[in-house]
């Protein structure tokens, strides 16, 4: 399926981050009127949580990129 590109502290940046993001529209009341925050942040945060969650991130494979350690044989 997806080959597995982000490693473990880059996935408990993302988790930490993606939880954060999806939480400070609900705690941070008045300072999010904008829809777009109010709703983009959200969105954004569920993207980080959910490329923390398979760890795999399509900007990754797109450009190349990995921080997941090889495996040592």
């Amino acid at each position: 399926m997806f080959t597995a590109n982000v490693g473990a502290p880059d996935r408990i940046v993302r988790l930490v981050l993606g939880i954060a993001l999806i939480a400070l529209p609900f705690v941070g009341g008045a300072a999010f009127a904008s829809p777009m925050l109010a709703w983009g942040l959200p969105i954004v945060g569920l993207v980080l949580a959910a490329t923390a969650f398979l760890a795999f991130c399509p900007i990754y494979k797109v450009l190349g990129l990995s921080t997941k350690r090889r495996e040592q044989h």
